[in-house]
């Protein structure tokens, strides 16, 4: 049974609380930094300091009144220290605040993400240990190509979440940044050193050459690498999907005791997880659009961005680490069928050795194009006719000529097939 999720971690940064608690961190950590600069006495910093608190029903009220949620918090804030108050937020602009919390929160959920990813990666790589040497079949058209090993598909999965967790890293190092620079980030009214010191305390570094806002082709690509994320989540579930048809039967989600596939048909067991991660990964593609949309603001700024990033913060976030979770505990708990991988192999009846024959046929002096028109005859014949391929090529009398009967059977030898697994997987393993 797949443990339910819970979005508490992940929820908990994006509260209204919690938001509240950044930005009363921001409006104290810029007042000590005033205190350094001699423009707040070190008393009323003091008080500050000590009496500042967020109440969360006040600042409501005056949001209601004002349409201005920092006004209204530092309003509220106010009401708790007293005639100090008149120097909190002195120099500031609302998206010093804003934008600063914004990366603070970004920058939370991004080290929670890279925690998933590397959960995933570690599942992923004792998978594909346990599955190195279990052949299955290769497709590529949906048609069966020629044999693999299921540890090898696992090894793409594992060398692709490799580098979403790189890019992720990076997409972390890039949102984390916030500006206090003033009303168009001219430090007009506050110097850089008070941003360096409140930044420096944040954790985060300065945006380059701010305006009002931090420039938002930073939270562009943060939301694209989610997004991308997503893809390869959706990848993995769509796989998953195609493994678990009742034609192939190679895999099958995990399925609990007393689960039900079809409120119709007892028989079911439907791809019920997958398909919902597929689903949730056309949201996040979607999250990746809309943070697109808001690179180009008028002039220094306008207020377009903001409706979009409250809505795609946490949600973009919040379904990442629901869609990495889900798909972590369908790997664990993945059933995988190599007798019937065995058995899709020897399905199509030893064609899937046609390259062989092909090339064992052009070393023997025959032209490609000949060689490959006699290789297709017998391979689409023994496919339509239900025979064996092996058998069937043995019979024409140009290979015949060309190929000792010793020769064409060596060339139907599985183990060749695969021998190249084990590298590739030790070469993917040790990145």
């Amino acid at each position: 049974m797949i443990p339910r999720y819970s979005r508490q971690k992940m929820a908990s940064i994006w509260s209204d609380l919690s938001r509240w608690e950044v930005w009363l961190q921001i409006e104290i950590l810029a007042c000590e930094a005033l205190v350094q600069e001699e423009k707040i006495p070190t008393a009323a910093f003091q008080k500050i300091k000590a009496r500042a608190k967020i109440n969360p029903k006040r600042i409501e009220e005056i949001e209601a009144q004002t349409r201005h949620d920092v006004i209204a918090f530092v309003s509220a804030v106010g009401e708790t220290v007293g005639p100090e108050s008149r120097y909190i937020h002195m120099g500031l602009t609302s998206s010093d605040v804003l934008d600063t919390s914004f990366g603070v929160q970004l920058k939370k959920a991004g080290h929670l993400l890279e925690g998933d990813l590397n959960k995933i990666i570690d599942v992923l790589k004792k998978l594909v240990r346990r599955y190195e040497k279990t052949p299955m079949m290769g497709r590529t058209h949906g048609i069966h190509a020629e044999p693999i090993t299921f540890g090898l598909k696992l090894a793409t999965w594992y060398a692709e979440m490799k580098r979403q967790l790189e890019r992720l890293q990076q997409a972390v190092e890039t949102i984390s940044v916030g500006k206090i620079s003033g009303a168009v980030g001219t430090y007009a009214q506050i110097s850089p050193a008070v941003e360096k010191f409140v930044l420096g305390k944040l954790g985060l570094k300065p945006e380059t050459a701010p305006t009002q806002v931090v420039s938002r082709d930073r939270h562009a690509f943060y939301f694209s690498v989610l997004a991308g994320i997503a893809n390869s989540i959706e990848k993995i579930a769509v796989e998953i999907r195609h493994l678990a048809r009742t034609e192939i039967g190679e895999v099958a989600e995990p399925f609990g005791k007393g689960q039900k596939g079809s409120s119709a048909m007892p028989h079911k067991r439907n791809p019920i997880l997958t398909e919902n991660v597929t689903g949730l990964a056309r949201l996040l593609r979607g999250y990746a659009v809309a943070a697109g949309e808001n690179v180009a603001l008028w002039h220094e700024r306008d207020i377009s961005h903001s409706s979009v990033e409250r809505v795609i913060g946490p949600d973009a976030t919040i379904l990442l680490d629901f869609m990495i979770d889900r798909m972590t505990q369908v790997l664990q708990g993945l059933e995988v069928y190599p007798k019937k991988m065995k058995q899709n192999i020897e399905a199509t009846r030893g064609v899937v050795f046609s390259q062989e024959v092909l090339l064992a046929l052009v070393k023997k002096g025959l032209s490609r194009e000949s060689a490959y028109k006699i290789v297709q005859k017998h391979a689409l014949t023994a496919l339509k006719n239900g025979g064996d391929f092996q058998t069937q090529i043995a019979k024409d009398p140009t290979v015949q000529k060309k190929l000792k009967s010793e020769e064409l059977k060596n060339i139907f030898n599985w183990s060749r097939k695969l021998k190249n697994i084990h590298s590739i997987i030790e070469r993917t393993l040790n990145l």
